[in-house]
């Protein structure tokens, strides 16, 4: 899956607003140096950006952090064929897996449950019936996609410390909803472990640690998915995480009305929304109810949000925005 990155930082492509005095007075006065590692990964371009008082911890802090990127590929990536997801694909069962992997899909079968399937990791079938007709010139027939929605079922997911397996044929797993998210989770830990107190992590989702300068947090603009160089609104991360997904960042038809996000109920995208951003404490939860508030749509979105204790803003395919009260929007 191609990802565009729908959150930037001022000091990269000006599409998304971190503030401009990124190194504060306060921040100087303490002696911290800032350094930044962009990479690629996850299918996407990544950046990362940590101070710390000693140079050389930082930059052992951002080794750290790029090995923690390549082990969650290792272990999630559908780009890479010798991954543990993609050999779990393959066989349809995985033995000993990583606890990491258990960690996220129970998570997902979480996120599943609770939202009567709203998220439901298993709808490879759907991607992979949608890609095959884009690569001969057109959208897939009705009985092609309600087949491969018969495969869909975060419930024959079967998971165990010794072994995954799925209980029904012919499925499949993506974690391209909530993997990038919970990459963010273990960056952040791990920067954490090495005493960093001020970070920005992004992994195609935003995690943070303390502020970039002496007064202002970090702060993130939500970019028009019709328009990329224009902001929607700006918002402040208030120590928490900031996940966003669009209906443009891979599309099937050129009027985005066919594209990446399922709804697992019906096999096709969710017609209202263009764009879904929450905020919460946890990155690879606020990854995954970004496909929550897609389905659900504008109005039940807020509601849902306040079920959660998340916060979000919501873009229609007409341009129309709302957010939550929770978020601290600034002028775009």
């Amino acid at each position: 899956m191609r990802r565009r990155t729908l959150l930037q930082t001022s000091l990269g492509l000006g599409l998304l607003g971190v503030c401009p005095a990124w190194a504060g007075e306060r921040i100087q006065e303490a002696g911290l140096q800032w350094r930044d590692r962009p990479l690629l990964g996850l299918g996407t371009a990544l950046s990362l950006r940590v101070a710390h008082r000693d140079p050389a911890v930082a930059q052992r802090a951002l080794d750290a952090a790029v090995v923690t990127i390549r082990h969650v590929e290792a272990q999630m990536s559908l780009f890479d064929p010798d991954s543990a997801l993609s050999r779990f694909n393959r066989d349809g069962v995985l033995r000993d897996p990583h606890p990491d992997l258990l960690q996220i899909l129970r998570l997902a079968q979480t996120v599943s449950q609770r939202s009567h399937g709203a998220f439901d990791v298993t709808v490879q079938p759907l991607w992979q019936v949608f890609e095959a007709a884009q690569g001969q010139g057109r959208l897939p027939a009705r009985a092609a996609v309600q087949q491969a929605r018969a495969r869909v079922g975060w419930q024959a997911l079967e998971l165990a410390p010794d072994r995954i397996r799925f209980t029904e044929p012919g499925m499949g797993i993506t974690l391209n909803g909530i993997g990038q998210g919970y990459a963010a989770d273990l960056v952040r830990q791990r920067l954490q472990a090495f005493g960093i107190e001020h970070a920005l992590v992004n992994t195609g989702e935003w995690a943070a640690l303390g502020q970039p300068g002496a007064q202002q947090g970090w702060a993130l603009g939500v970019v028009d998915p019709r328009d990329e160089q224009k902001l929607i609104a700006s918002l402040l991360m208030d120590g928490r995480c900031i996940a966003t997904s669009a209906d443009n960042q891979t599309t099937f038809s050129s009027d985005c009305l066919n594209h990446h996000i399922f709804d697992p109920h019906t096999g096709y995208s969710p017609p209202e929304l263009a764009s879904v951003t929450v905020a919460a404490r946890s990155c690879a939860l606020a990854d995954a109810l970004t496909k929550v508030m897609f389905v659900a749509g504008m109005r039940r979105s807020l509601a849902l949000a306040r079920q959660w204790q998340v916060d979000v803003l919501l873009v229609d395919k007409a341009g129309r925005w709302q957010a939550s009260d929770g978020l601290k929007l600034l002028q775009a």
